[in-house]
């Protein structure tokens, strides 16, 4: 594993969904081919917005709702890592590529989320082949914050889900469980599992205790975090452009972290402080 390539939102408002992207520093410069599909980028980051009808007619989400919906693993064999994850009990995902486009593999994750395995991230990558490029944008836009970088993902798990989850991430991928004592941010809840290529990390937040189980806590990918070398440099920026942090007496901005307020269709983001050379 080498990190994240992308991390996919499904949504029917897919301007809007863009929108907010956009405030936080991203680009949009390209089109997939055939779909309602577009990439979004800073530096070396791609986001996916996702709003194929094929897609949405296997989820429940309503006009002005996102759900974040999948994650891609950088693998040196895609097709190497998929059989191996399949041999090891994964659910393989049907394909959906037409003529003349990737079948990128992947597995079922947490929820309705999928969890993709890409070994076309350098010099010739999967965009090239199943993306229409926007004429006079720049392919390579650089990053709105210095040192902007995927941290990781938060996980909504069931009641005595953890480690049920523990146990899917390290058999199949190889995380590690940290100590208790070594967390990050301002939302140390739950698990903290690093990856094996220590470039970012998955938290699985269980209810709390004497919470009441409903639909509300389905199983799912809750939200995205960035790392950024200087958290309040970050929020000032970011709050510059139209970007709302929460200020409330439990959660709130400080040098360690911060958490955006909905940016629309539930769409949040954390800050984590992080210096890639000596957090990971």
């Amino acid at each position: 594993m080498c990190g994240i390539e992308f991390v996919e939102f499904v949504t029917r408002s897919p301007d809007a969904a863009g929108g907010a992207l956009i405030k936080l520093g991203f680009h949009a410069i390209a089109q997939h081919r055939s779909r309602r599909v577009y990439l979004y980028r800073q530096g070396a980051l791609n986001l996916i917005v996702n709003a194929d009808q094929d897609t949405l007619d296997g989820l429940t989400l309503q006009e002005g709702e996102v759900s974040l919906n999948a994650v891609a693993f950088r693998v040196k064999d895609a097709g190497r890592a998929y059989k191996l994850l399949v041999d090891l009990g994964a659910w393989p995902i049907q394909t959906r590529a037409s003529t003349m486009e990737l079948n990128i593999p992947g597995i079922h994750g947490i929820g309705d989320a999928v969890l993709y395995l890409v070994d076309r991230y350098q010099d010739f990558s999967i965009y090239d082949v199943d993306f229409s490029y926007y004429d006079e944008v720049p392919r390579h836009p650089p990053n709105l914050i210095d040192g902007l970088h995927f941290f990781g993902l938060v996980h909504y798990v069931g009641v005595g889900r953890v480690e049920s989850w523990i146990d899917f991430y390290r058999q199949l991928f190889g995380f590690s469980v940290l100590p208790t004592e070594q967390r990050f941010g301002i939302l140390p809840k739950g698990v903290l599992l690093q990856s094996p290529c220590k470039l970012f990390y998955l938290q699985l937040i269980p209810p709390d205790d004497g919470a009441i189980w409903d639909i509300a806590w389905d199983e799912h990918f809750a939200r995205l975090a960035f790392g950024v070398p200087d958290v309040q440099a970050a929020v000032t920026l970011l709050d510059a452009r139209g970007v709302p942090f929460e200020e409330r007496e439990r959660v709130h901005v400080t040098e360690k972290g911060a958490l955006t307020q909905n940016l629309f269709g539930g769409m949040n983001f954390e800050l984590v402080l992080s210096r890639p050379d000596v957090s990971v």
